[in-house]
């Protein structure tokens, strides 16, 4: 295994000071190394992988210095057009280096969403005509790999990737201590929320715990869960799914239990979303100010106002609870109330137990969604 601080060093070394991107289970010890021992100057978590990228540009284009741009696969297609369109050296030629973590690698097991994307990732970046190299726990070179990846950028003026595989890098222990006080726990606002609001009711969450506490709870209490999408992959779009359903049954409530960082990805679907009139669109936003489902990273969202960004998006009402007190009253009138409606609940940051992972398929799940939806089940 890879010394964080010692693969952090080296990149130093080649003269690489900025670092931007989005946190990665597989990179998640080198993201918290980085958050720890660099200030908001040559630091930022960015909303999205190619926003990133931009940043990284401006950073090049400021200093004259490469950046290094982290993500997981799974969000390397934000990256593509910023890549293509901006960094290419047929383009602007901006040189950055990209660490990747690779989830869903040929040969290794992983969750179902990124199977495709893994297979996929190494011809991808081949038809991009971006270089890489590979880094694994068995790699000893690293060094080296860092040394002629910088070379390669300063040389030829272009994005070069390094694509690391699970376990490359040893343990970290993050310092930084939560600034979170809320008492509310993601597993209590979800048990809340689907005790509270009507049988029938079509739900779709978002990708990562959110998704899987909801299947855990139907599953441990005996409930049907057919009328729950559950979105792996594709963070920041469920809203948009759930609009699309909403769109086609106006005859149901169409509930979106949505994630702090998910929104801040794609915060353009607000606008849409609030702008749609649609009176069963009824938002939820179960905020903690973390990229929990990849190691707990801190977003922006403590340092924006959503509800306030959600009225100026047009949602017709939007709210804000801190307690499950307050989420139990709130639920009542959001049932009835119509929309676009938003109400965002502030949860604590702390560790829970991990919940289970769907025993089911992802295509299982749209496949008996579906039939409910067409069976008038719900």
């Amino acid at each position: 295994m890879i010394d964080v601080r010692k693969f952090y060093e080296q990149l130093r070394k080649n003269g690489i000071s900025f670092f931007t991107g989005v946190p990665d289970s597989l990179l998640k010890d080198f993201c918290f190394f980085v958050n720890d021992n660099t200030g908001k100057e040559s630091h930022v978590i960015a909303a999205n992988e190619g926003n990133a990228v931009a940043l990284a540009t401006g950073h090049y284009l400021a200093t004259g210095n490469p950046a290094l741009v982290y993500m997981q696969n799974s969000g390397f297609g934000n990256a593509v057009n910023p890549l293509l369109s901006l960094a290419d050296p047929e383009i602007y030629a901006i040189p950055m280096l990209l660490l990747i973590g690779w989830r869903g690698e040929p040969g290794v097991s992983d969750e179902p969403q990124h199977s495709k994307q893994g297979r996929v990732l190494t011809g991808m970046l081949n038809a991009m005509e971006i270089p890489f190299s590979h880094l694994s726990e068995v790699v000893e070179n690293y060094q080296d790999v860092i040394d002629d990846a910088c070379a390669h950028i300063r040389e030829k003026k272009c994005p070069y990737a390094i694509v690391v595989s699970r376990g490359t890098f040893d343990k970290f222990a993050s310092q930084r201590k939560s600034s979170n006080n809320y008492e509310m726990s993601r597993a209590e606002a979800i048990e809340i929320i689907l005790r509270n609001l009507p049988e029938e009711s079509i739900f779709v969450s978002t990708t990562g715990k959110i998704s899987r506490e909801v299947y855990d709870f139907r599953k441990k209490n005996s409930r049907d869960h057919s009328r729950d999408f559950l979105t792996v992959g594709s963070m920041g779009h469920c809203s948009q799914i759930a609009m699309g359903i909403a769109m086609n049954r106006d005859d149901k409530n169409v509930f979106v239990l949505d994630g702090d960082g998910a929104v801040i990805m794609h915060m353009g679907a607000l606008a849409i979303s609030g702008s749609s009139g649609l009176k069963n669109f009824k938002h939820i936003v179960l905020n903690n100010g973390a990229h929990e489902s990849v190691g707990g990273q801190p977003t922006a969202a403590f340092q924006v106002d959503f509800t306030e960004i959600a009225k100026a998006c047009g949602y017709k009402i939007s709210d804000k609870v801190v307690s499950s007190n307050e989420l139990g009253k709130a639920l009542k009138l959001f049932e009835k109330i119509e929309g676009p409606a938003f109400l965002e609940i502030r949860i604590s940051d702390k560790p829970e137990r991990e919940p289970g992972r769907p025993d089911t398929s992802p295509i299982e799940n749209k496949e008996a969604f579906m039939n409910a939806l067409n069976s008038n089940k719900i």
